[in-house]
């Protein structure tokens, strides 16, 4: 109930134990100086009530409600303009009436809250882009002076082993870097996307080759059921980086000799793509979550799966940016779907 249905009944209520408390009065009055005529009085109370307080009450309580209405009504507007406001767009100033009552003054915290808010984001998102820029460097070097060191001979099998597993952490390590460097320039707009006619249908099928040979040591059989042939206009790049993640995903959240499935088929205006692996689900209390950044479900599950959970964050950055939707249906241990439709 919002605040002005409850203020219009406990209005209405007094109206109504005042106009009780009026006629009682009145009838008490009328009964202690005319005793014998009993009967009268009641009708003469009655006949006040009637046609004096009764629309004195309706009126007023017409006229509360209109009070009421006009009261409420800049606190509906800001309330309106507050549901509006995101981590997208905290610059925009929530609009004041500038008469200085209450609301003006709260008007202005809040415009200072977002501001402040909008800074610190501005921070986070800097610090973010500069650290990666300066591991890039770091993480090259040592990229390099590990390959050339198992390109080597003289090496006992264990040592090859040690430096194999810590060039396999530095390509992690580079992948988590490349990946918070593309989001951090997503969030502040500076990733640009080549727009161009793209064959959608190819690009699914190149995915679906990719995923049949990295399926191969967990024998995960892969199929492709529909390849309607269908254009997008996109970016070539960036919408083979997001069926590679997806593929990634459908292979790695998976249980041995499971299945994964690719669907390209044409809905209403739009491409729908449909990849289906047979993992044990994900729990619907972490489906709200699977796009955060960082986020891998339950720890225990994936401490023996390689990742670093940007991969889905990445990908709902790419289809958003083609203007499509992506969202997941699963549950636990059954099967999990995601859906990506992009505009034909």
């Amino acid at each position: 109930m919002t605040i002005r249905a409850r203020f219009t009944l406990w209005y209405a209520a007094i109206l109504c134990f005042s106009l009780l408390l009026v006629a009682g009065l009145s009838y008490y009055e009328f009964h202690k100086e005319k005793s014998a005529d009993s009967d009268e009085d009641s009708e003469a109370v009655f006949k006040t009530v009637l046609w004096g307080g009764l629309p004195a009450a309706i009126f007023g309580l017409i006229g509360g409600w209109f009070l009421m209405h006009k009261t409420f009504q800049p606190i509906r507007a800001l309330t309106q303009a507050a549901q509006k406001i995101d981590e997208d767009n905290l610059h925009e100033q929530l609009p004041r009436s500038k008469n200085g009552d209450e609301l003006d003054r709260l008007t202005e915290v809040f415009n200072k809250m977002t501001h402040r808010l909008e800074q610190s984001f501005h921070r986070i998102r800097d610090f973010t882009l500069d650290a990666s820029h300066e591991l890039k460097t770091p993480l090259t070097i040592l990229h390099g002076q590990l390959e050339t060191a198992l390109s080597n001979g003289g090496y006992k099998p264990e040592q090859r082993e040690f430096l194999a597993s810590q060039l396999d952490e530095v390509q992690r390590l580079a992948r988590i870097v490349d990946g918070l460097a593309l989001l951090t320039k997503a969030d502040a707009g500076q990733v640009t996307l080549a727009k161009a006619p793209v064959r959608l249908d190819e690009l699914v099928h190149e995915a679906f080759a990719d995923a049949a040979m990295l399926a191969q040591t967990q024998q995960i059989k892969v199929s492709l059921k529909r390849l309607e042939e269908l254009t997008v206009l996109g970016d070539r790049d960036r919408l083979r980086q997001l069926l590679l993640n997806l593929s990634d995903n459908a292979i790695k959240y998976n249980v041995r000799e499971g299945t994964v499935a690719f669907d390209l088929s044409k809905g209403d205006h739009h491409a729908e793509l449909l990849v289906t692996n047979t993992g044990p689900g994900i729990a619907p209390a972490n489906l709200p979550c699977v796009f955060n950044r960082f986020f891998r479900g339950d720890a225990a599950h994936n401490r023996s799966i390689e990742g670093c959970g940007l991969g889905l964050s990445v990908a709902q950055w790419i289809v958003r940016a083609h203007n499509g939707t992506i969202f997941i249906k699963s549950g636990q241990n059954q099967e999990t779907k995601v859906i990506v439709r992009l505009p034909l």
